[in-house]
């Protein structure tokens, strides 16, 4: 997904809190449609980074764009994932949904970094970028 230009990066920095937010609901409730206890585990571990790539969002947007609010412009979000899924996926079209999602995820934080002017910020999301890669392996 390619950010939108127009976009300040406090709202760059909103539109990632809202896709962790979906993240780490969808692995969640991907949860209790598996058996396998490892795949569990997983899911369980990717819900709990999700949770903390927000706060580490929050916390970037608390320290740099104070004062800002959290919203985006609703056609900046990005799409929860799974969105195009039919009403009841097999747990194999969940797993791919998240797969892509990871990947866009990636893409979207590395686009970002170029996006946020401070040097702090740019490490961060490029961190962040780097993680989702790793997702992507498990």
């Amino acid at each position: 997904m390619t950010i939108d230009k127009n976009l300040q990066a406090w709202q760059i920095l909103g539109v990632a809190v809202h896709s962790e937010i979906d993240a780490a609901a969808f692995y969640t409730r991907l949860q209790g449609r598996v058996k396998n206890p490892l795949l569990i585990q997983k899911l369980k571990f990717l819900a709990l980074e999700e949770e903390h790539h927000k706060t580490i969002l929050e916390r970037l947007l608390a320290q740099r764009y104070a004062g800002q609010p959290l919203d985006a412009p609703p056609s900046s979000l990005m799409p929860p994932i799974g969105v195009a899924l039919p009403a009841d996926p097999s747990v194999t079209a969940l797993f791919e949904a998240a797969l892509e999602a990871e990947k866009v995820a990636e893409a979207y934080y590395n686009d970002a970094a170029g996006r946020v002017e401070d040097e702090a910020g740019q490490r961060i999301l490029a961190y962040l970028g780097r993680v989702e890669r790793s997702h992507q392996a498990m």
